[in-house]
């Protein structure tokens, strides 16, 4: 079996019964261990306990039981929690270890948590590790990096801090979230990941098998798409990869929530609910999160399961075990003593969990652009505008985002909220805040009255006939045609309540649903209606009381109201930026709106209302710094030109101390980013184009100029680099060494990068490739050697001849600098040892392991395993290419099909300058029974011993043979 790239260190059993005369493991007594515990238990309390809420069996001491806590950044939905900067910016670090102290600090709340109610589960639903292969996935902000093993990397060590460091006793047991190609959320039941054999185990499968490899990962779930047309909890890929890496065989793999039902229902690839139950327990689901906490229905659709013969008692054992280990892990047990925390340990564990929440939101701030600003004399600059100086004079923060502190849909409920505002309060004295939203009143033109409401337990009414305080809404705009009403009475946005009337009732968006959202239809005259988006219902004035009720059917049905200005925002911002000595807008995202989880974003651009507040704010005063506050990347455009911007994920409750302490120069640039900042939404494949290799996706295919390239993030310092060395140790491992020198009169946080590209390589490999990274810290002037450490099988492609990751022998470039694009350093080094085999004649090649393709789809060979080709949707024929054969031999040949299917699979043998021959052309007739023989034709030689194939009509194409064997 292949391994995945960075497979080195076998991970650990979650628990296991010890040999006679040791101490049991994970706290494990004496005839409760899950062996024990397993043998005691009833059929029916085993398939109970495969539920995501399982019950207790009192008999045996064992609890009920809740498969999963949420906590990506943060002990989310259960209460007041630490909320640590989203995931894409703990990535923005590129720090193992304040990742794993992160991690250490969630999985302690959790604890806490645990310890007040025993039934939350220590089995947590963290981290994400799908790759940020497309900027506009809608779950951007879970994940951690483009790079998938710098995923795995920073993954591993958020995973360590969630395990904690008692080697008896897991902290918390991580779980990695979601097995396998998920990066969209349009059709995401339904769209299927084509994933070709170098994109699955150069791209995705690194991501998983790194942490898994560092021995900190207690479970797997599953995605909801479906992986070349098999539903990803179905797939052989779990048991053919994930359980054989070390320490897969015990992880416990658990289902998306709703996804069970998925399978025969949305996918359809089941025909009812025991046969789809029954596939994914196969195939090694060992806990199925459905209905709710009512774990019935999936009782009853295994016990159909067993009764059908589908699935044995012995099938249910096994993942009954995995669960039972994954909670004896924790100590549960055993003598799982929580000792109640002292006054002063809780104050002490906040204080530092507060510290650690301001270090990790400043560090995760990442200084894009910092220029001169041209001087009133003729060709001189002034120094560049950030850090701001001492006593910058009156400073301006502009746009909602600068005083409001937005969390996501994973996050906990802070203890408290810093701004942007308030941190730079807290340094500077004269700090004017201003929205940049309009304010607005809607007065309805059938009535003639104005809307308002008093107070936010009454609803919404046109009853006033002037538009007074109550009557007055700030109006802001966050694109894509959603806005936001918040009263300016009582500072609570409009939603609906339960009952179909809107009330000034929220403190923020939110909701799976979102409530507190409108878009604004304006009509010839100029008057506008009203959508709430959550329902797609409208505003409507009922006669009589006049009360704003949502009333479903076409526009028609909808109110009509002019909408006055009352306070024109962008006048404002002119006014705010004019009077100050520097003007900071913040700008971004909310993130429940524009995308999020079941919503992908549509563009890179910033809200149009955004854009032209950075303007008008430039144009009144051009010592502006312009804060970006997002949950993923921008396309800029010309606001790229703005002297100064920084970017930050939601970085939780900090965000103000941590974004004010970077702009003041408290703390040095830490930040770099770890996804490219593409320049325009073309530069993009599509987001269903799983094949980054041909579709030219991320940093290391594209060919697009970004407008900031993967890793890239400034300092408030000058660096040089130097002498750069690549050694080959010849134990498996490289050295790349390297002078970093601080040029400049600052201290300096450099994040040395080190890449490699190989132009001459046997197969396509990327354009850059992440090879390793160093955090240096220089003071000023000082110049330090930095080595980094490099594994061979960084290097490794995926060989679709040799069916393994290798190494292939070779010049190798490596590059040296502070991002993918910023490398000014050079070596070459030429690689030695065994590569890829040549395709022999008398070999069989299953169809999937081209070198390239076009036009054709990846599909399941038999519906629970294996992947052949065929003409993808749309298109009249595909063509596969298949390289690098010995010799074309010529003679009896086979062609392996799915029954069932007719057309033709033509042959073409490489030509010169590029040119394809005509071989000969197969026809696949209806019935042909899967097998199809042929003669080749002699091949002239002396050109190229390549082959391509064309598929036409309806032939699956699963394997071929081309001589004897």
């Amino acid at each position: 079996m292949t391994q995945p790239v960075a497979m080195t260190t076998p991970a650990p059993e979650l628990a296991s019964t010890e040999p006679a005369g040791h101490e049991p493991a994970n706290n494990v007594q004496p005839g409760n261990s899950p062996e024990q515990l397993l043998a005691q238990l009833s059929p029916a309390e085993k398939v109970a306990m495969l539920h995501q809420h399982s019950p207790g069996v009192q008999r045996l001491g064992i609890a009920a039981y809740q498969t999963g806590t949420e906590g990506a950044h943060g002990v989310a939905w259960l209460g007041k929690a630490t909320v640590f900067p989203q995931p894409v910016g703990l990535a923005a670090t590129w720090d193992e270890d304040l990742l794993q102290r992160v991690g250490d600090a969630v999985g302690r709340e959790v604890r806490a948590k645990r310890q007040e109610n025993p039934s939350i589960s220590l089995n947590v639903w963290a981290p994400v590790v799908n790759p940020l292969r497309h900027p506009l996935w809608g779950r951007n902000e879970e994940g951690f990096s483009e790079d998938p093993v710098l995923t795995g990397q920073l993954a591993g060590a958020f995973c360590h801090g969630l395990r904690g460091n008692d080697p008896a006793r897991w902290q918390t047991v991580p779980t990695l979230k979601h097995f396998l190609g998920y990066n969209n959320e349009v059709d995401r039941n339904v769209s299927s990941s084509q994933l070709r054999a170098r994109v699955l185990h150069e791209y995705e499968l690194p991501a998983y098998s790194t942490p898994i490899a560092g021995g900190a990962v207690g479970a797997v779930m599953l995605s909801y798409n479906l992986v070349n047309g098999m539903p990803a909890h179905v797939s052989d890929l779990v048991a053919e990869h994930l359980r054989q890496w070390p320490g897969g065989a015990d992880l416990a793999i658990v289902t998306d929530a709703g996804a069970p039902t998925s399978l025969y229902k949305a996918e359809k690839y089941f025909p009812d609910a025991p046969a789809a139950y029954a596939a994914a327990l196969l195939a090694g689901v060992d806990n199925f999160t459905d209905d709710g906490d009512d774990s019935a229905p999936s009782s009853a659709h295994l016990e159909a399961a067993l009764e059908r013969g589908l699935i044995t008692m012995d099938d249910v054992d096994a993942s009954v075990l995995r669960m039972l280990r994954l909670r004896a892990a924790t100590g549960e047990f055993g003598e799982e003593i929580h000792a109640a925390q002292s006054g002063a340990d809780v104050a002490e564990q906040a204080g530092a969990h507060r510290a650690l929440a301001r270090e990790a939101a400043a560090k995760s701030v990442v200084l894009l652009a910092n220029n001169a600003i041209p001087t009133a004399a003729e060709g001189s600059t002034a120094a560049p505008l950030l850090p701001l100086p001492e006593d910058p004079g009156p400073v301006a923060v502009i746009g909602a985002l600068g005083t409001h502190v937005l969390t996501d849909w994973y996050s906990g409920t802070p203890e408290y909220e810093l701004s942007v505002a308030v941190g730079l309060g807290e340094i500077y004295p004269s700090v004017q805040t201003v929205g940049g939203h309009d304010v607005v009143a809607l007065r309805s033109i059938r009535t003639g009255r104005y809307l308002g409401t008093a107070a936010e337990n009454e609803s919404l009414a046109a009853s006033s006939a002037t538009a007074g305080a109550d009557q007055l809404f700030e109006l802001q705009d966050w694109g894509g045609g959603e806005v936001t009403l918040r009263a300016r009475g009582n500072s609570r946005l409009l939603a609906a309540g339960n009952d179909g009337y809107l009330y000034p009732s929220a403190t923020r968006v939110g909701g799976w649903i979102v409530q507190e959202t409108f878009r604004l239809h304006r009509d010839s005259d100029g008057s506008v209606r009203l959508q709430h988006v959550g329902t797609g219902k409208w505003v409507h004035i009922e006669a009589h009381t006049g009360s704003a009720l949502l009333v479903a059917g076409d526009i028609e049905v909808a109110d009509r109201f002019t909408l006055r200005i009352q306070e024109n925002g962008l006048e404002a911002v002119a006014a705010a930026a004019a009077q100050a000595s520097v003007a900071v807008v913040v700008v971004g995202n909310d993130p429940h709106l524009g995308g999020r989880e079941t919503l992908d974003r549509s563009t890179l651009e910033l809200s149009q209302r955004d854009q032209e507040m950075v303007r008008v704010a430039r144009e009144a005063n051009p010592n502006t710094v312009l804060v970006i506050v997002s949950s993923y990347p921008y396309a800029l455009g010309d606001l790229a030109d703005t002297p100064a911007i920084v970017w930050t994920s939601h970085a939780g409750q900090e965000l103000g101390h941590g974004v004010a302490d970077v702009l003041s120069g408290t703390v040095e640039p830490y930040g770099r980013l770890p996804q490219t900042w593409f320049a325009h939404d073309d530069d993009l494949p599509d987001i269903l184009d799983y094949d980054i290799i041909s579709g030219g996706g991320t940093y290391q295919y594209s060919r697009a100029e970004p407008l900031y390239p993967m890793g890239h993030g400034l300092g408030y310092s000058t660096v040089k680099y130097s002498d750069f060395l690549v050694t080959d140790h010849g134990d498996a491992w490289l050295e790349a060494s390297l002078t970093v020198r601080n040029t400049g009169d600052r201290e300096l946080a450099e994040l040395v990068q080190i890449y490699a590209a190989a132009p001459d390589h046997r197969f396509e490999f990327p354009r850059r490739l992440l090879l390793g990274h160093a955090r240096v810290m220089l003071a000023a002037g000082e110049e330090r050697v930095v080595k980094v450490a490099i594994a061979r099988e960084r290097l490794a492609t995926f060989s679709v001849t040799s069916l393994a990751m290798l190494t292939e022998p070779g010049e190798y470039i490596f590059l040296a600098g502070r991002s993918a694009q910023d490398l000014p350093l050079s070596a070459s080094l030429v690689l030695t040892g065994a590569g890829s085999c040549d395709r022999e004649p008398g070999d069989t090649v299953r169809a999937e392991h081209f070198d390239a393709a076009h036009g054709l789809e990846l599909v399941p060979e038999t519906h629970l395993a294996g992947t052949a080709i065929t003409v993808a949707s749309g298109h009249r024929s595909a063509l596969a290419y298949y390289k690098n054969w010995s010799a074309l031999p010529a003679g009896p040949g086979e062609l392996r099909v799915l029954d069932g299917g007719s057309g033709g699979v033509s042959f073409e043998r490489a030509g010169a300058a590029g040119t394809w021959l005509p071989w000969l052309t197969v026809e696949v007739p209806l019935g042909s029974g899967g097998v199809i023989n042929f003669d080749l034709p002699t091949v002239v030689n002396g050109l190229p011993a390549d082959l391509r194939v064309g598929i036409s009509g309806d032939v699956t194409l699963v394997a071929l043979r081309l001589g004897k064997h």
